[in-house]
């Protein structure tokens, strides 16, 4: 098996690198200093740049402006993203709009995509922000009403609501069936309350009131939340990876220059072998994550010998592995770099933040373990 990435990949990776190479991650204040969001809005400059590098079409096809790569090369690009904790709606927007790529109309397709390729249209998804799974993202119900849709509930918790042009919302119909309704944030019947990530970002509590949408602005084609939210997830997973590799770097960095008894903090057994443990940590979260990856990748789901789970088992490992293995990786950090690690000035302290979020986000460990032995019950192995 060739697990090398292809030169596409690969120059997705350096051209997100050199938009990156700019970002400073401590660049907004601390959200313990200013009690509440770090900024009002997404950093519009850099958006503009991954526009300009053609990296928010990335996966889109090419006569919508996009790259026609596939949601491997867009984990690649994200892993960069979570290295300098870039504050874009990257994973979101590009999900959202693969989504209607998949399951949408012509018309919503040609009125969408060639926008959000140029980065001139934002997207969110309103996907559950701590469970991913169960009551939360069934809080928003549609209703068929003439050749339209009704929609009335809540999202809470939903990523860059205030800086979206459109948001990706989940709603159940009532016959256990879930629809994508894509709805502008001025639309009738739309509001947004106030509410703070546990990263200090700002996020919304979208409330619907009788939101009518036309029916090709809902995405009614079976299977599209589940797997939208295996794309989301396994996103959440290369944030999470690039924000721990820039952890371990940062730590390596310190523990290789402070010095403690005339040496090294390196050079102590302890230390050594604390960071030894915190890369063991990367190299499974890396290897989960492209597992997943790739099999979103594939075109259709493909049987594989023995039984294989489905897609989602793959994310559930790598969602495991991601959020047990940052919070490890950011504990240690700051258990190395003891009091200076909370220095507000120094950039640990937004990564421990984002660290905290992305672990929580879109499933704990704990709820993706009961999710994959629910699996396993279903679909034994063997």
């Amino acid at each position: 098996m060739d697990f090398t990435f292809t030169e596409e990949q690969q120059a997705a990776v350096e051209a997100a690198k050199a938009v990156f190479s700019s970002v400073a991650p401590d660049s907004v204040p601390s959200p313990a200093l200013t009690a509440g969001a770090v900024a009002e809005d997404i950093d519009r400059g850099l958006w503009r740049k991954l526009a300009e590098g053609d990296l928010l079409g990335l996966t889109l096809d090419p006569r919508y402006g996009g790259s026609g790569l596939d949601p491997l090369a867009l984990c690649l690009v994200l892993r960069e993203a979570g290295r300098v904790l870039a504050r874009v709606p990257l994973l979101e927007s590009s999900a959202a709009a693969l989504a209607v790529q998949r399951c949408g109309g012509p018309e919503l397709r040609a009125a969408v995509l060639p926008r959000a390729a140029r980065g001139e249209l934002v997207l969110t998804v309103a996907a559950s922000g701590r469970t991913g799974h169960g009551p939360a993202e069934l809080a928003v119900q549609a209703r068929r009403n003439g050749d339209g849709w009704v929609l009335d509930g809540l999202q809470t918790a939903v990523p860059w609501a205030h800086a979206a042009d459109q948001a990706l919302i989940p709603a159940h119909t009532g016959g256990g069936d879930t629809v994508l309704a894509l709805v502008p944030r001025g639309h009738d019947g739309v509001a947004l309350d106030e509410q703070i990530s546990t990263s200090g970002e700002r996020q919304a509590q979208i409330r619907l009131d009788a939101v009518r949408l036309a029916d090709p602005e809902v995405l009614a084609t079976d299977g599209a939340w589940d797997w939208l939210r295996d794309l989301l997830t396994t996103g959440t997973c290369a944030l999470a990876l690039g924000l721990g590799s820039a952890v371990l770097d940062l730590t390596s960095g310190y523990v290789s220059k402070r010095e403690q008894f005339g040496f090294p903090l390196a050079t102590f057994q302890a230390v050594a072998v604390q960071t030894a443990d915190r890369y063991i940590d990367l190299r499974a979260m890396e290897a989960t994550l492209w597992q997943a990856a790739w099999r979103l990748s594939l075109e259709e789901e493909r049987p594989t010998a023995g039984g294989a789970l489905p897609i989602a088992g793959d994310v559930a490992v790598a969602k495991i592995w991601a959020a047990e293995g940052v919070r490890r990786v950011v504990q240690t950090a700051q258990h190395l770099h003891g009091g200076f690690g909370a220095v507000t000035d120094y950039p640990l302290h937004r990564y421990h933040a984002w660290g905290k979020q992305l672990e929580l986000s879109l499933g704990s460990a704990a709820a993706h373990e009961e999710a994959l032995g629910e699996l396993l019950a279903a679909h034994p192995l063997g």
